[in-house]
């Protein structure tokens, strides 16, 4: 069917020969028909590289150096005879590739799970209904409904468009928006850019609506065409990933060379070259920590998609880092701190106020003026206000399994519930009332104008802010009919619109003008002489989450800012409600954002210490907000939804989109997306933040504490002259338990009871602060303190009058390897916190370690008691006073560190206090 509408191109056809073209009309495709176009185009998306497939990420374990010379040390081993050691290091190496396949698979899954929750959408009409679908389900023929914000998902000829402009500077390089019309272009030779006719997939809608039918997907659109130019996607990487890369390089060209000088040593004091070769390699696989990068991209994919599960959608990983450095969270009120579903409570028309009842969006209520119930066809004024409400209105109200939902802006949906109840059926009002222009509702002016065919005349319909209309009335509708404006009633109005904000209420003004043509749109006269109608007020009541999501930020030390286009008294109103103002605070809490402009950079530095709302607020306030605050050191989470809020969400340390009401724009341009817009999600998902750190800290100091410590006891014995602690076999398995169940379940280990208790970190805190380092250096040194000595013992006094070398050796021997992977499973409880006790933290809080622990012991035993592991492994059985040895020294770990966080928790308490209330 696009082979069809190519030729002639698309942009020289008018709508009716595209629509007979693709085979489709002003009802849409069917469902069945979506999907054959959707198995014959395939998806639309533009093509992202060769996916890595399990068989790359596994061969890719072998794409280390160290791995593939110990497989050449087997292969000679296994020429020279020592076929049996040969096949055990084989093993060995296939387990470790396949663990760190497992992970690295795990990771690259979580990573495609996300960019699939994080993907965009689009509005299309299929069998006369409005649907929203994952935009790579466009097809060609889809009928396409464009709004401003919109990001356009696919090419498209335009079959309907009220003053619509799009921003394609992405794809012709034009600074200004282009204006569209319906007109076609005659010259098939004609650039992209003089399409006016077209609509473009990338490209974003940033005036007006439209609706368009899709001649390109994918590959096949402008963009496509673009895209083919490049071959792969790059991969991202976290700043934390390329931390942790350079530690491991570092880290593990330390090893490679203590390694290398060990083995050089053994081989001058008479170890065989191949026994030196094997042992020396073994070792250095066992300690260089290369696998650090990859441990850290795999902790925070899947902790991000855990976060995806709880509603919050990370689209770029870094913001996890900077997710537990949140200081400062400014968060927009409606459908964020509150539950986004609004309900007309009263109205105040021709000096008289009037209750509605109902709640929610059924349109299901009655009107009532004190204690008498009030019909809409006796009272002309709310007739006429129910009227201008539901035509200045983009929302559509659908019942869906019995439940009454809004699609579209829910302040528009209450308007349309209102006209519902007042008798007024959408489609009627419609056909009657025929839309032919419209002015989008824009920040700065703060209302929406729609302009309606009446009879031979045009009747415009506004709704905005009551200041707004207001200043522009110079006639008020009444019973009598239209009378002048005077100060008195502009007055009442005011007092009126005060009184509704101060109860929480949502207040919008509606007023109405009739004209004998369709004006100049551009003429910022047109909203002028405007007839005042009345006042509409809404309630959007707090979730009740919202209280304790912000008393969680106080005690952790995070400052949140209410930043809203509301009237001060409604937002005002809520944040009393949530305790984000308190009493203490009362009278200096709330700034508009005529306030702040009067405000220099430095008054407001000041104002911001104490401010919690700014209300009344522009974009460009956010904007400004977001530069001061970074300005004084704060990491700043932003949350927006509306096309002007994309520079903020940009600007900020996190910006956050809604999923429900935010635009595409807004979506794409923010590295956080929360699906339910929901506050409590965004605090929830900076606890997660705080937990994957944690959990990646945890790993850390599991990690490179185990590795220093089997590299200082290692390298010491050879200094000192002892034989070899471990085998090379030995070292080997030593590495693959450690690395393995134990290291995993502290990648998913529980969250710390205090996690949101504690003051923010740091962005120039890395993950080896202060507390991991001392606990790196004295796990390490403990370990080898115990070990070394240990193993001297053994094979020095022959505790057990073995009397053969070679089986004092093989005892002694065995003792280190049984101690030391003891001591690791200790140091595996040790390390679930670099601060708090064991006893805080709990023994039994994390189920997978206890299994993993006890999985990792049975294991040991195997190793030791079953012959046919204890002759690969060359393991002696050790006796029972053996076994309180090893035990015991393993357990003796455990004090050493409590002691060791004792002393840290107090030196920290004198250098930070707890954070104070923000």
């Amino acid at each position: 069917m696009t082979e069809v509408v190519d030729k002639p191109p698309v942009h020289t056809l008018a709508p009716g020969q595209v629509l007979e073209a693709l085979e489709t009309g002003p009802q849409g495709l069917s469902g069945s028909a979506a999907q054959e176009r959707l198995e014959q185009y395939g998806p639309n998306e533009l093509a992202a590289g060769k996916k890595i497939s399990a068989l790359r990420i596994f061969l890719h374990q072998f794409a280390n150096i160290l791995i593939l010379i110990l497989l050449a040390a087997a292969a000679v081993s296994y020429a020279l005879g020592e076929r049996l050691d040969a096949w055990v290091i084989l093993v060995i190496v296939l387990a470790c590739a396949i663990l760190g396949f497992i992970q690295e698979y795990r990771a690259e899954k979580a990573a495609a799970a996300l960019a699939k929750l994080a993907a965009p959408v689009a509005t299309v009409i299929r069998e006369g209904k409005e649907r929203e679908i994952p935009a790579r389900e466009v097809v060609p023929g889809d009928l396409l409904v464009l709004h401003t914000g919109d990001r356009v998902a696919a090419d498209g000829r335009l079959l309907h468009e009220v003053n619509l402009k799009a921003d394609e500077a992405l794809l012709t390089g034009e600074s200004q928006a282009a204006g569209k019309n319906l007109d076609p272009v005659p010259d098939p030779e004609k650039a992209v850019a003089d399409h006016k006719c077209m609509v473009f997939g990338g490209t974003v809608i940033t005036y007006g609506r439209g609706q368009a039918v899709v001649t390109a997907t994918g590959m096949d659109t402008e963009f496509g065409k673009i895209a083919r130019l490049l071959e792969e996607m790059t991969q991202e990487h976290t700043p934390l990933e390329a931390r942790m890369a350079t530690i491991g390089r570092i880290l593990g060209l330390i090893c490679l060379l203590v390694a290398a000088g060990a083995t050089l040593l053994g081989v001058f004091r008479g170890h065989g070259w191949l026994e030196m070769l094997i042992w020396g390699i073994s070792l250095a696989v066992a300690a260089v920590p290369e696998s650090l990068p990859a441990v850290v991209t795999g902790a925070l994919a899947i902790g991000t998609t855990r976060m995806a599960r709880k509603n919050a959608i990370v689209k770029r990983l870094p913001a996890v880092e900077t997710m537990g450095c949140t200081t400062v969270i400014c968060t927009d009120k409606t459908g964020t701190l509150t539950k986004n579903e609004m309900t007309v409570r009263r109205l105040f028309l021709d000096g008289q106020v009037i209750d509605v009842t109902g709640s929610g969006y059924e349109p299901a209520g009655s009107f009532r003026a004190g204690d008498a119930e009030m019909s809409p066809g006796d009272h002309p004024v709310l007739a006429i206000a129910a009227r201008v409400a539901m035509l200045c209105n983009d929302a559509a109200l659908e019942e869906i399994d019995g439940v009454w939902t809004v699609r579209g802006d829910p302040t528009e949906g209450a308007l349309v519930v209102l006209g519902r109840k007042a008798g007024l059926d959408p489609e009627q009002l419609a056909a009657h009332f025929p839309r032919v222009a419209e002015i989008p509702f824009s920040s700065e002016a703060k209302r929406m104008s729609t302009l309606h065919q009446e009879e031979d005349r045009i009747l415009m319909c506004v709704k905005g802010a009551p200041e707004s209309l207001l200043t522009q009335a110079q006639q008020m509708l009444t019973a009598g009919g239209e009378q002048a404006m005077t100060p008195e009633v502009r007055e009442a109005v005011r007092r009126q619109a005060g009184d509704m904000a101060h109860e929480a209420l949502r207040v919008l003004g509606l007023a109405y003008r009739r004209l004998p043509a369709i004006p100049n749109l551009e003429d910022e006269g047109v909203n002028r002489e405007l007839v005042w109608v009345g006042l509409v007020g809404m309630i959007d009541p707090a979730r009740p989450e919202a209280r304790q999501a912000v008393a969680h930020c106080r005690q952790a030390g995070i400052r949140v800012i209410m930043v809203t286009g509301d009237h001060p008294d409604t937002a005002g109103a809520i944040a009393r409600e949530i305790g984000l103002i308190t009493k203490k605070m009362e009278s200096q809490a709330v700034l508009t954002g005529p306030e702040l402009n009067r405000l220099s950079d430095p008054a407001l530095k000041k104002a911001l210490r104490r401010v919690r709302v700014f209300a009344r607020v522009a974009p460009e306030h956010k904007l400004r907000l977001v530069d001061i605050l970074k300005a004084q050191g704060e990491v700043v989470a932003m949350t927006g939804d509306g096309v002007n809020d994309a520079p903020a969400l940009k600007r900020a340390d996190i910006g956050v989109a809604m999923g429900i009401t935010g635009t595409e724009v807004t979506k794409e341009t923010a590295a956080m997306i929360l699906a339910d817009d929901n506050f409590a999600t965004l605090v929830a998902a900076v606890e997660e933040g705080r937990a994957i750190f944690d959990n990646i800290k945890k790993y850390l100091v599991f990690l490179l504490s185990c590795n220093i410590a089997e590299i200082l006891v290692l390298t010491g014995a050879i200094f000192l002259g002892l034989p070899l602690p471990l085998l090379a076999l030995q070292i080997l398995w030593v590495n693959l338990d450690s690395d393995g169940l134990p290291a995993f379940a502290l990648g998913v280990d529980p969250k710390a009871p205090d996690i949101m208790r504690r003051p923010p970190r740091p962005t120039s805190e890395g993950v080896f602060s202060p507390s991991v380092n001392v606990l790196l250096v004295v796990i390490s040194v403990y370990l080898t303190i115990i070990l070394l000595p240990l193993f001297a013992y053994y094979w020095l006094f022959d505790p057990n009058g073995l009397g053969e070398q070679d089986q004092i050796l093989s005892q002694a021997q065995t003792m280190v390897f049984a101690t030391l992977i003891l001591a690791e499973q200790v140091n595996a409880f040790n390390c679930r916190s670099d601060l708090h006790s064991l006893f805080s933290v709990g023994f039994f809080t994390n189920r997978l370690l206890l299994i993993s622990v006890t999985l990792s012991s049975l294991m040991l035993a195997a190793v030791i008691y079953w012959p046919p592991l204890a002759q690969l492994f060359h393991t002696y059985p050790l006796n029972l006073r053996d076994w309180l040895i090893a035990v015991g020294l393993g357990l003796s770990l455990f004090p050493v560190v409590e002691a060791a966080k004792w002393l840290i928790r107090r030196r920290g308490r004198r250098r930070h206090p707890r954070p104070a209330s923000r």
